[in-house]
């Protein structure tokens, strides 16, 4: 299991205790983004010391991070327009349950998240409407728990029932996509661990591994069955004591529904593209 250094941690925790100076790195990104409209990305207090915070309070990394985020919410109108928990298609995905945040793992504090590859039927659901119900699930775990989430991601994909029709909707032009999303967002995955996978997922990954940084690349593991991950929250079908995946789907279908408005809101921020 990966653990981050002690030296890295105690270096971000000076940071984040200096209030002022880190009011000055906040101001500081506020007045970049007034001088950069084009980014259109949001200026609350609460979003930019999280993208600092995530960026080891380095301003210039965190300014990147800004562009790339609002840049790609511009570009994948396939997975930030027309967001409402509501309709159909994404009510659909909801009750499959095919993003599931459960909690933090026991290590390190990161929030844990089950991605369900073979929850939906690749004949009835479009891998992009997968895709952007799971990042609607994503933003909102963002602000609901951006203490767990600054801390990184550890996701589990779960590939139980994973069939030949799973694979051919992910073709290299949208597998590139997912994977630039994944560093685009200023929670960064710590684990990507692959389970209940079958005999030649090599074959399938490697697609993934092209377009992956060699830091993600050496955090990816993959399982025959079970899970590595040491989470008091983890579902009774990985082997954990916390809620199934059923009760896990009807929470975060519950929480999005009520929380609409706070599609509307964040679609506002996206770069203007020329």
């Amino acid at each position: 299991m990966w653990s981050r250094s002690s030296s890295a941690r105690r270096q971000v925790t000076a940071i984040d205790s200096d209030p002022e100076k880190v009011l000055r790195q906040v101001q500081e990104l506020n007045d970049w983004l007034d001088a950069n409209p084009q980014i259109n990305g949001c200026k609350t207090f609460e979003n930019l010391h999280f993208f600092l915070r995530t960026s080891k309070f380095d301003v210039e990394r965190t300014k990147k991070k800004l562009k790339t985020f609002y840049q790609m919410r511009a570009e994948r109108t396939e997975w930030f327009d027309n967001r409402d928990p509501n309709l159909p298609e994404i009510q659909e995905l909801l009750e499959l349950g095919v993003f599931l945040p459960v909690g933090p793992d026991s290590d390190n504090g990161c929030m844990v998240v089950v991605i369900r590859t073979a929850a939906h039927d690749p004949k009835k659901h479009t891998q992009n409407n997968v895709f952007k119900t799971s990042k609607m699930i994503l933003d909102l775990l963002l602000k609901l728990d951006p203490e767990s989430c600054a801390k990184g991601m550890v996701a589990i994909l779960d590939m139980q029932g994973v069939q030949l029709g799973h694979a051919l909707q992910l073709n290299p032009k949208l597998i590139k996509r997912s994977v630039e999303s994944w560093t685009a967002y200023p929670c960064q995955p710590k684990l990507l661990e692959f389970t209940n996978a079958p005999r030649h997922v090599n074959i399938f990954l490697n697609t993934f591994r092209i377009f992956m940084t060699p830091k993600i690349r050496s955090r990816v593991m993959v399982r025959r069955e079970g899970t590595s991950v040491n989470s008091a929250h983890l579902p009774k079908e990985l082997g954990g004591q916390g809620p199934s995946y059923a009760e896990l789907a009807i929470k975060w279908k519950r929480l999005l529904e009520e929380n609409s408005d706070f599609y509307v809101e964040q679609d506002k921020y996206k770069s203007k593209l020329k």
